[in-house]
């Protein structure tokens, strides 16, 4: 992905013909939960964003395989309130649909528990405020609207009646009153998922084909056994029927050796052209099942036999590589591997945690650089640090950054960091330690850091280099960009998977700043990032 948001294929397969095959997954990396919508011959499509600021990236395609983000849906905090929240907290399992000439998105965020939405007339922005739905418990809300014209919020919550454990879930249905943005009418329960005690149903998205209602859900949770599965009805209200076929996709029956895993939560659309196809998210673990890279947006075709769907016919396992849709194809722009720092906003790649509610960054105080101001927030505490990070798309890869900062107080420090979460995190730091400056590589595992190497190093301008041959990690540095030395090499990486440090993202990599919970007026300057693969 480029600086504008650009993907293009991402495989292991470089003999494929590319004018005739797709590569998955479309959206490598930490971009869960995708649903997606189509007006006229535009696709767009939205993905979970948990802790991370702006959150929910909007993505554009015409050809359903290559994808440009072209903004975030929630970019302003007084539209997304993280303050303290857990890293796989936050906006939860968004949906993106259309309606006469505007954009409703609707989601949960986890951290204040609430569902909301929001609409906009240009999918790029800006979007509304939150509307906030009340008496709408539960998580992963969707929208249907109706051919006479009706608006109806479908939920997930545990079931009303008769629920017997934990994770026993029911879907529902509740008409939405599009001028107040409220809920009104009796609801209705549709359905409890495809499997006898089936868990964690979730994730639903109700569609209406050929006069027929159709209710897709996410089923077994959204790890190993992580399913889809369907049902059906004449009427809106149900009650409606489960595919016999059911899972419609499954990877929980092929082991944890395969190399795509937990695929699920998924979202359908047509073609102009009457074709079908699936999003779904899935991973893609390495060295054992760990998934570094978190869950993935995935593309499968879809074919309807006897009025239900079929996944990637004939292996009904969703595959590295298919054949295109037959939508005209758009050009790939070229991956562009550095950030320059030269624009006076950000990137779209580029995140912090958590919402900002003081100014951490400039790109104008010193222009063609990336100013971190330090403050005293750590990326080890539930805050939002002086941290711009984007995420690991790649199982091999290496990451750099040109860094000028000259630490004036004990324990003020700058550098790369690679982060799953606040107690799983690994800093490449250049800091003053009893009265040294010093180059330090310190691992966070539960909480408890661990100065895995040190070196006593004097400059002003310093290269860092942390680089990645899947789960071994390594870690360079110099005063000379073409000259770089070792600090640490094949350090073990699995602690930075969501399979080690529990919840649901993917790993971050960017740099960060801070004074350690002094007060300071001093900064880092960064003239540029490049991440390569």
């Amino acid at each position: 992905m480029n600086n504008s948001g650009t993907f293009n294929d991402v495989g292991t397969n470089n003999s494929t013909d590319r004018e005739n095959f797709f590569t998955n997954p479309i959206l490598p990396g930490f971009y869960p939960d995708p649903s997606i919508c189509r007006v006229g011959e535009d696709y767009y499509l939205v993905t979970s964003s948990f802790s991370y600021f702006p959150g929910i990236p909007v993505f554009h395609s015409r050809d359903l395989v290559n994808w440009r983000q072209i903004g975030h849906v929630l970019d302003r905090p007084s539209q997304l309130d993280l303050d303290e929240g857990k890293h796989s907290e936050g906006i939860f399992a968004p949906t993106i649909r259309y309606n006469e000439g505007r954009f409703y998105v609707i989601t949960t965020n986890v951290t204040r528990g609430g569902n909301f939405i929001v609409t906009a007339e240009n999918p790029s922005g800006p979007w509304s405020e939150p509307y906030w739905l009340e008496n709408a418990p539960g998580i992963d809300p969707s929208l249907f609207f109706d051919d006479d014209g009706r608006a109806y919020y479908v939920g997930t919550s545990e079931a009303s009646e008769g629920g017997k454990y934990y994770g026993d879930n029911e879907i529902y249905l509740q008409e939405l009153n599009l001028n107040s943005m409220s809920l009104k009418g009796p609801r209705y329960g549709l359905w409890r998922g495809a499997l006898k005690n089936a868990v964690w149903s979730e994730g639903p998205h109700l569609y209406k084909i050929g006069g027929v209602y159709y209710l897709m859900i996410a089923e077994g949770g959204t790890d190993y056994h992580h399913s889809v599965t369907i049902a059906r009805s004449p009427q809106l209200t149900g009650p409606y029927e489960g595919n016999p076929g059911n899972p419609i996709l499954t990877h929980r029956h092929l082991g944890r050796n395969y190399p795509i895993v937990n695929t699920g939560h998924a979202d359908l659309v047509e073609t102009q052209n009457g074709e079908w196809w699936m999003v779904a998210l899935a991973s893609r673990p390495y060295g054992g099942y760990f998934r570094n890279l978190g869950r993935e947006t995935f593309l499968a075709p879809v074919k309807w036999e006897d009025g239900w769907p079929i996944v990637s016919p004939g292996t009904g396992r969703i595959e590295f590589n298919y054949k295109r849709p037959v939508l005209p194809q758009e050009e790939a722009a070229a991956f562009s591997r550095r950030d320059d720092f030269d624009s006076s906003q950000l990137a779209l790649i580029w995140n912090t945690l958590r919402t900002p509610r003081s100014s951490s960054w400039s790109l104008t105080e010193r222009r063609g650089h990336l100013r971190l101001r330090l403050r005293p927030q750590k990326i080890t505490e539930k805050a939002n640090p002086s941290f711009i990070g984007r995420r690991q798309q790649h199982m091999a890869f290496a990451a750099a950054a040109a860094m000028e900062f000259q630490p004036a107080l004990e324990g003020e420090s700058a550098g790369i960091a690679l982060i799953q979460s606040d107690d799983y995190n690994i800093r490449f730091e250049y800091t003053l330690n009893e009265g040294k400056n010093i180059l330090q590589l310190v691992r966070c595992h539960a909480g408890t850091e661990t100065v895995i190497a040190v070196r006593e190093i004097k400059g002003g301008r310093l290269y860092l280099k942390a680089a990645a041959r899947e789960q071994e990690l390594s870690f360079y540095y110099g005063l000379d960009e073409e000259n770089l030395t070792s600090l640490a090499e094949n350090v073990d990486g699995r602690f930075l998977s969501a399979d080690v440090a529990g919840g649901f993202v993917g790993t971050y990599i960017g740099m960060f700043a801070s004074s350690n919970g002094k007060a300071s007026v001093n900064h880092a300057d960064f003239d540029w990032f490049e991440y390569c693969w």
